[in-house]
């Protein structure tokens, strides 16, 4: 079924060269994809937190809402957001890697409330959703992209909406992975340093129309924010 002008993101002539350069061994090869596409192996990277920092997300949503999911995530998480929603909601997954979005055509079969487009959130969403959720996004894209991102994503929420974001996030010094997460993302997340230390409330001006909660969890290695935005 073609997408009326309105509702079409905006589909990429091309990966950007942040993805490509940096993660095709993660998102863009098709041999190792089903790999890290498995539940155990999204847990271990997570550190065993992968489905509690899950069902928080989750939890933000309510039946029958629009949401916007930005990139497909490894694991159940689009599944488990497709429930929640049910089938008077619908839940709009993004990506910018055409493999990805196909990949999760598989796993979100039957759920008909759940939409696949691929899409480069660098620019704008025409469309406004009553909710967006952005879940371990932010940290894989460079600054300048990130900005862009979270702006567009603010942009996308209704008056009276949310945007939920859960990322990672500077742990506390006596952490004991704190060591080796400065390896991590020195050597497989080259991006991620910048965002640690940085609110993500302070990389849009679109962000002063919300107000922001912030939490951490697992000594301060990953946050979740809720923004709600104004209804004014």
């Amino acid at each position: 079924m073609s997408e009326s002008p309105e509702r079409v993101l905006h589909a990429p002539a091309r990966l950007p060269e942040y993805l490509s350069d940096t993660y095709t061994w993660a998102y863009l090869n098709p041999r190792t994809m089903p790999w890290l596409d498995r539940a155990p192996v999204v847990s271990a990277i997570l550190w065993g937190n992968a489905g509690r920092l899950m069902r928080w997300a989750v939890s933000r949503f309510a039946p029958g809402q629009t949401v916007l999911q930005a990139a497909c995530v490894y694991g159940d998480f689009s599944a488990m957001l497709a429930r929640r929603l049910g089938v008077e909601g619908r839940l709009v997954v993004t990506d910018v890697a055409p493999i990805q979005i196909s990949n999760a055509r598989r796993k979100l079969a039957g759920l008909r409330q759940a939409e696949l487009r691929v899409a480069d959130l660098v620019e704008p969403i025409a469309e406004q959703y009553d909710a967006v959720c952005c879940f371990f996004l932010l940290h894989e894209v460079p600054e300048n992209a990130r900005r862009r991102i979270v702006a567009n994503l603010l942009g996308a929420v209704k008056p009276g909406g949310r945007a939920v974001f859960v990322d990672y996030h500077r742990p506390q010094r006596w952490h004991p992975l704190a060591p080796v997460m400065a390896l991590v993302f020195r050597w497989l997340e080259p991006f991620a340093p910048s965002l640690l230390d940085t609110p993500i409330e302070s990389l849009a001006e679109e962000a002063r129309d919300f107000d922001w909660h912030k939490q951490t969890r697992f000594g301060g290695l990953y946050q979740l924010i809720e923004a709600n935005r104004k209804a004014c």
